[in-house]
């Protein structure tokens, strides 16, 4: 990373145009050998490179239908995108944004078409049960990952009956109907906000989990994978970063300490996949997400490789529910390795029969 930092300031000095060569990732991904391209802000993070093994993913995945919560998200755009290249027999899109699904749908037929027998896009809110077991029932999906959550932690502290509702309601509907219907594994996307959850969101996670816990069963297995945020997803942080370079306008960092875990989202995906492949039913598996980032001295260096010298850096305080720094593993929990090196096995602390017999008896009262 040093070296090509030095690089890239040595270039701007000369005026001289900076391009990178693929990397062995993106070339795994599709890429042609030394289609260079521009830098792109993900390459300041300095990542290793890492490769993922396929046959696992494709034993899962091939001839499987295959439903996908959330799908038109960030996550879940590129989970199907990375689904198709598997060979599955199909693939159910649910999301209730009918906008990013319907461009989804498209992009993924190569807009040719909007949707077919392979690719079927299904608008749906996972707090609609009634259709969320029809939708299940019509289908009949083998696997599903469920994607769908409202994420922004500020947001969803103004408007915590949200988060409750489709978090921990809707993702009841979603995983009870799987379990009715002996869906084979049901992966449930997860945060690391989870953990010692200080907000809103990552306690309504958290609560997710412990229904996968629960209703994991040996017909339907539940799994949860835990990682931190991704390059470039939908109203992240970066690409705001990004639109304020370009207006010009100061980029708005919450505090100078504050630091992040941080994934390209084809990687992340990847990842997800392997770490999906290798869980049995109730297990909660995270992924390995790198060195942290110092968000404050990141935003520095996007103005210098980015900037045009109208902007700055400055620090406005930590917003409600915000962290200085995110868990990937509570701390009364224990990580075990396995045979990836890039993924862990969560040893969650165990919990009181009581709390979960009262979570299930709250929740079989939502119809």
């Amino acid at each position: 990373q040093e070296r090509m930092f030095k690089a890239v300031d040595a270039a701007k000095e000369l005026g001289v145009d900076i391009k990178v060569i693929p990397s062995l990732f993106e070339m795994q991904q599709g890429a042609k050998e030394l289609d260079l391209r521009n830098l792109d802000y993900g390459d300041l993070l300095g990542r290793p490179l890492i490769s993922i093994e396929k046959q696992p993913i494709q034993k899962m995945v091939m001839n499987k239908r295959v439903l996908i919560t959330g799908a038109g998200g960030s996550i879940g755009s590129e989970i199907c995108k990375q689904l198709l290249t598997y060979g599955p027999s199909q693939l159910i899109l649910l999301d209730i944004d009918e906008t990013e699904l319907h461009d989804l749908s498209l992009r993924l037929h190569n807009y040719q078409k909007e949707w077919s027998d392979l690719i079927v896009p299904v608008v749906c809110d996972i707090k609609n049960r009634r259709k969320v077991d029809r939708i299940m029932e019509q289908y009949r999906p083998q696997l599903v990952f469920h994607a769908a959550a409202y994420k922004h932690v500020p947001l969803q502290e103004l408007y915590p009956e949200e988060a409750i509702t489709t978090n921990i309601l809707g993702s009841y509907a979603v995983l009870k109907s799987a379990k009715e219907r002996a869906v084979e594994k049901v992966v449930v996307i997860s945060t690391d906000k989870a953990v010692n959850p200080t907000n809103v969101m990552g306690a309504t996670k958290r609560v997710v989990e412990l229904m996968a816990g629960m209703l994991n069963s040996k017909e339907t297995e539940m799994v949860c994978v835990r990682f931190g945020n991704v390059l470039g997803s939908r109203g992240s942080m970066l690409p705001l970063f990004m639109e304020q370079i370009k207006a010009g306008v100061p980029i708005t960092v919450t505090h100078k300490d504050i630091i992040r875990y941080f994934m390209a989202i084809p990687e992340a995906v990847g990842l997800v996949f392997k770490a999906a492949s290798m869980a049995k039913g109730g297990e909660v598996m995270v992924l390995d997400m790198g060195q942290p980032v110092r968000i404050y001295d990141f935003a520095q260096k996007l103005v210098k490789y980015y900037g045009d010298g109208r902007s700055q850096v400055i620090v406005t305080g930590l917003r409600p529910g915000e962290k200085l720094y995110e868990e990937l593993l509570a701390n009364k929990d224990t990580t075990i390795p396995t045979e990836d090196k890039l993924v862990f096995k969560a040893q969650v602390s165990n919990h009181e029969l009581s709390e979960l017999t009262f979570l299930n008896h709250y929740l079989t009262t939502f119809q």
